[in-house]
């Protein structure tokens, strides 16, 4: 058949079935208009959708009741918006016999928002609204690890103070002697404090009254498309309905059934194709946008970190300065140094590595500036600086000294394991860090760790056990003997394994008692305290029963083993931290030339944070 017999059919088909659709239309004029408010989901374990709600772009207004509009999302999600609000409700449930549904709040409520809390004008309203109101506590300490109250707003809280969302009755409770340091930021909010933190609420609604349709299992419509007066359409209503749509179709005769049918199925062919590539393309879009760290020139980094004012802190790569992306987002903003430097290939490897990961343990890039000879690379801020400044024992003088509680301790020790496990089997390729340590376990406002620094980072593919490297690079007392030297045997994972083991140790040895000098090394020395049955409460700042610096000792003892076969996975890492057993010791990892230096006197700090220069194979 010739395009042209094919575009003649086409059109005779357009026109056989718009016949149909008239003589549809006279015949009973209601059935358009049923057809057209028939019932619609988002996805396929969506809500069902219909009277008095109306799915926006795909029913006409007379198919809903005013303020009862819904629509669906890029992904498919159900979504009610609420003008009075500001707020986008994502819909997961909806009982049309009882009126009300479930909806949760996915977007964080600005500071600007909150003063349009108001649902007075609309239908929809709260479920129980005298008895669901929230209040808001500004509070300088952070009082979620007391188990007082619930984790923090997160857009609401920043370096300065915590805010919290609670019920408003909160106020008869017996315990507000618990919370100190708090203020009212705002009182008897016309919303339920579940809005805040991102959990379930209910809301119901009472006009149009359609609960007697539904008991009975009839459907409830507008009487007509100008009214807001309902009526109930019974079941022998609809079949008469249907009857009158065959009887007319059997008028128009088959030959215009059959062309219909041609032309609708190329029609609707046509249009899933475009509807598919429409999907393909936005979910692309959404992916980049929610992936792929921006882009900014100077100028914008200048005006991000006012000028430079607020300086973070400076390394051998660069200086880092605080910077504001808005009112409410702060970043860390790290300005390389020249190119000629070597920054070049450390800028390509945060940007190529980091930019693609998305952890809770592993620090977020969320923009990078490659303007002429300028680079630089923007983080999310982390307030509470690196472990390092938490289990140092070397501070300047007049420093206060900053120390957390082991459980804490021990929590960022797991936290970190996820993150290195996460990067060496949970990306698309295998990411070998080669520079863990304090400096780069940042901490976030609740202490939780996230890596950083990524200049040093290698990629593998998943398959490959080794990698090849042609110069040794980490930082002294971190660094796995492999790396100096392919003698102790091949570069790979484990070498994050054994920096890993240091960091450990690092973090029992912050927390010794004193600093008496000795020649034997650290990490020997703790080994030999173990070995010896001695309890390590005797030689560190604790007054608990010593249990958790053990275990983190006996794990570290374990990742610092000589030959890297010796080493466990991270994956082992992360269960032994995480279980409950007993941990039994390692081999000795060590070896002493003299018999006489294997006691338990406290040695020197055996570690320190000079950036080690590439050396050649």
């Amino acid at each position: 058949m010739s395009l042209s017999s094919a575009k003649l059919i086409i059109m005779a088909s357009y026109m056989y079935y718009s016949l149909l659709i008239i003589a549809v239309l006279l015949a009973e004029r209601g059935a358009s208009q049923d057809d057209e408010c028939k019932e619609a989901r988002c996805r396929e374990d969506g809500p069902t959708i219909r009277f008095p709600f109306r799915l926006k772009g795909r029913q006409p207004s007379h198919c809903g009741y005013p303020g009862f509009e819904l629509s669906c999302t890029h992904s498919n999600k159900t979504m009610l918006e609420l003008p009075d609000l500001r707020l986008k409700l994502f819909v997961t449930k909806i009982n049309y016999e009882l009126q009300d549904m479930r909806a949760y709040n996915p977007t964080c409520i600005s500071k600007q928002n909150l003063k349009f809390l108001n649902l007075s004008t609309s239908p929809l309203q709260f479920y129980n609204t005298d008895n669901m109101r929230s209040m808001l506590l500004k509070c300088s300490t952070n009082h979620t690890d007391n188990g007082v109250l619930d984790s923090p707003v997160p857009c609401l809280t920043d370096s300065k103070y915590f805010v919290y969302a609670i019920d408003y009755n909160f106020n008869n409770f017996n315990y507000w002697g618990d919370i100190v340091s708090c203020s009212r930021m705002f009182s008897n909010l016309p919303v339920p404090p579940e809005i805040f933190k991102y959990e379930y609420v209910s809301l119901e609604w009472s006009k149009p009254d359609c609960s007697h349709c539904e008991a009975k299992g009839n459907k409830c419509r507008l009487k007509s498309p100008h009214s807001n007066e309902t009526e109930c359409l019974t079941r022998k209503d609809g079949q008469r309905l249907k009857l009158s749509l065959v009887t007319a179709g059997i008028a128009i005769g088959s030959f215009v059934m059959v062309l219909g049918f041609l032309a609708t199925f190329y029609v609707y062919h046509i249009e899933k194709q475009k509807r598919e590539n429409g999907l393909r393309l936005e979910k692309f879009l959404e992916d980049y946008i929610a992936f792929k760290p921006s882009r900014y020139s100077y100028a914008d980094v200048k005006n991000i970190t006012n000028e430079f004012k607020d300086k973070l802190g400076e390394g051998a790569y660069g200086v880092v300065y605080k910077g504001k992306l808005s009112s409410d987002i702060l970043v860390a903003v790290k300005i390389l140094n020249n190119i000629s430097k070597g920054n070049g290939k450390e800028f390509i490897n945060e940007v190529s590595t980091i930019g693609q990961i998305h952890h809770v343990n592993v620090v977020r890039l969320v923009g990078y500036c490659a303007d002429g000879f300028r680079r630089a690379l923007i983080y999310e801020f982390l307030p509470n600086d690196s472990l390092e400044k938490y289990i140092s024992t070397q501070r300047p003088v007049g420093h206060e000294k900053c120390s957390l509680s082991w459980e804490k301790l021990f929590e960022i020790a797991l936290g970190t394991a996820k993150g290195i496990e996460y990067l060496h089997q949970g990306c698309d390729k295998r990411i070998l860090h080669f520079d863990i340590k304090p400096h780069n376990i940042l901490l976030d406002h609740n202490f939780k760790p996230k890596i950083a620094d990524f200049g040093l980072a290698k990629l593998c593919s998943k398959d490959q056990s080794m990698v090849s490297m042609t110069t040794a690079r980490g930082t002294i007392g971190y660094i796995a003997p492999e790396v100096f030297s392919r003698n102790f045997g091949k570069v790979s994972d484990k070498s994050d394994v054994y920096s890993f083991g240091m960091l450990l140790l690092e973090i029992v040895g912050g927390r010794r008692s004193n600093n008496n000098i000795d020649e034997i090394y650290y990490p020997e020395w703790i080994f030999n305290l173990l070995e010896g049955g001695e309890d390590l409460r005797i030689y560190i700042d604790d007054d608990g029963d010593g249990k958790i610096a053990k275990k983190l000792a006996i794990v570290g003892l374990r990742c610092i083993q000589w030959h890297p076969i010796d080493r466990p996975t991270m994956k082992s890492v992360v269960q032994m931290l995480d279980g409950i057993e007993e941990l039994i010791m390692p081999p000795n990892p060590f070896s002493s030339s003299d018999p006489s230096k294997l006691n338990t006197n406290l040695p020197k700090r055996f570690l320190n944070t000079l950036e080690l220069e590439t050396i050649s194979e």
